[in-house]
């Protein structure tokens, strides 16, 4: 378990270092195409005030998408409390508790840190779910917020936004740079045409690096939600009827796929082939496999 952890922020370091070179290739790249080297000065300074700003905000703006509702203990005390013995046990703090009204069930944890992290589970969870499967997913929540995952998600879902909006900065750039120059515009077409592949293929590296990065976590935190549980069956049941009753949210929002539990939107080959979630049965097949390992 701890080795696999050590091991998953090993990989989300190298993961992150490769963020900073693709948006240093897409600057500097924007920078030589324009002959203008202060590109690079901005792309760098807009990145790092974003990254800032999204570190501090990222957490109150996924709750606000998801249109959740912050709970009490008198408000909800089956997932109040539930959620309160996870962090007890966990040696966490209280997180705070947010209700999703959506009939398809599913949950998320966000937040910068352990002590500022919350946590959220849709009403349809809620239905579907007996106390010993609720207590499963919300320790699988609870191990986002224990192994420091929501820190990274939070980190990569800024980045991979960033590339995005740098990347059709630098189109607009392409677009009008080259309606005023088209008179005396000696540049070369090759260059024109690096740039433009550069803008369209990072994006999806970057949403690729994102995939990967959510994948693997979300077997750890499946492992993890048992270690803390010690109660293996309530995972499984979980993610079985996670899969069985599984549909898409009425608020969907692809930038905060990776943040659930189960995938929140539509199905299809697409979403399928680039989901940040790995298969449930695959899930379940991880979770039989090491039974007698927790």
């Amino acid at each position: 378990m701890y080795k696999a952890i050590a091991t998953n922020k090993r990989n989300t370091i190298l993961i992150m270092m490769g963020f900073v070179v693709l948006i240093s290739v897409i600057g500097a790249g924007f920078a030589w195409y324009f002959d203008d080297w202060s590109v690079l000065i901005y792309v760098f300074s807009i990145s790092a005030v974003y990254a800032v700003f999204q570190y501090f905000i990222a957490g109150s703006l996924a709750v606000m998408m998801a249109g959740a509702k912050e709970i009490t203990k008198k408000d909800n005390p089956r997932l109040y409390n539930i959620v309160e013995n996870l962090s007890i046990t966990a040696g966490l703090p209280m997180p705070k508790v947010y209700v999703i009204n959506d009939d398809a069930p599913n949950a998320f944890a966000t937040g910068r840190d352990p002590g500022h992290a919350s946590v959220a589970a849709t009403s349809g969870l809620l239905d579907i779910m007996d106390d010993k499967e609720l207590t499963a997913v919300m320790g699988h929540e609870m191990s986002h917020v224990k192994n420091y995952d929501i820190r990274v998600s939070t980190i990569v879902f800024g980045l991979v936004a960033l590339i995005g909006f740098i990347s059709d900065l630098g189109f607009r750039m392409l677009y009008y740079g080259g309606h005023r120059d088209r008179d005396d515009n000696d540049r070369s077409p090759v260059g024109m045409i690096i740039i433009l592949v550069f803008s369209i293929l990072a994006p999806l590296l970057a949403s690729l690096a994102q995939m990967a990065v959510s994948r693997q976590r979300e077997y750890l935190a499946d492992a993890s939600s048992v270690n803390l549980t010690r109660y293996p069956e309530g995972m499984i049941s979980a993610l079985k009827k996670l899969d069985s009753h599984a549909r898409p949210m009425k608020s969907q929002n692809a930038a905060m796929e990776a943040l659930y539990i189960s995938n929140p939107l539509r199905k299809g080959t697409l979403t399928n082939l680039f989901s940040t979630h790995p298969p449930i049965e695959k899930r379940i097949e991880r979770l039989e496999d090491g039974k007698n390992k927790f």
